[in-house]
């Protein structure tokens, strides 16, 4: 039987790159997955006929993680279709890049928003509906821990905000059997970064391995998280970043 049958399970932001490879290994794995976008209609329609060929129910809901209503109303829709709610993969986000003193008050407000807020928001719906054995994994990143070059204060802020939530949500959430936990993602290679890209030259030679990593190592690690096999792993950070932060 695979880990994940009869769960359902909302990953946002994912109509591509990680998010998708999360929401199909899902699948794979036999959940039940909705997903949320905010751009293309055509990619989540592929990601969903992607979900659906496992023979699992898939479904795509429009929701721009800068909506705070719309975030709220995301898991009354995935319950009123699956039944339930059983895993929320916190994915969607946005990266801002530029010196201090350039970066404007909209950069503050939007990164925020959806980097944090969303995820917040999210979550606490989640929490409202979910029974024991339920799983809140949000996607961070290892610059949350690490900043490695200038530039990157906003996004490292937000993501370091992730793990003060995960550690905090794990202690409210542990009495009913949720469990909270944050994956760290070094430079993984999609569309948006990748190991092509003009950040390549910079981001291979911080890793210990010498290369970015994939999004379905991502994907399989956050299988594991979604399944009873990490019934005793909350309230904490796992990196998959190639020892970017060794």
């Amino acid at each position: 039987m695979a880990r994940l049958t009869r769960r359902a399970a909302v990953v946002t932001g994912g109509s591509r790159g990680i998010g998708a490879a999360i929401a199909t290994r899902l699948a794979s794995e036999g959940a039940d997955v909705a997903i949320t976008y905010s751009g293309s209609a055509e990619a989540a329609d592929k990601t969903v006929a992607a979900i659906c060929s496992a023979g699992v129910r898939g479904m795509a809901v429009r929701a721009d993680a800068a909506d705070a209503e719309a975030v709220k109303a995301i898991v009354p829709q995935v319950v009123a279709a699956f039944g339930r709610l059983d895993v929320l993969v916190n994915n969607a986000g946005i990266f801002v890049m530029g010196p201090l003193a350039e970066c404007s008050d909209e950069d503050f407000e939007r990164i925020v928003a959806i980097n944090v807020r969303a995820v917040f928001l999210a979550s606490r719906e989640a929490a409202r509906v979910m029974g024991e054995g339920g799983r809140i994994i949000t996607i961070g990143s290892v610059n949350g821990d690490r900043v490695p070059f200038p530039g990157c204060a906003l996004y490292a802020m937000s993501k370091a905000a992730l793990i003060g939530l995960t550690k905090g949500w794990a202690r409210d959430l542990g009495p009913r059997g949720i469990t909270v936990t944050c994956v760290q993602p070094g430079p993984v290679d999609t569309d948006m970064n990748p190991a092509s890209g003009d950040l390549a030259d910079l981001l291979i030679p911080e890793t210990a391995l010498g290369r970015y990593g994939r999004a379905d190592e991502v994907a399989a690690l956050v299988a594991f998280l979604a399944s009873s096999e990490s019934a005793n792993i909350t309230g904490c950070t796992l990196n998959i970043d190639g020892g970017f932060d060794a």
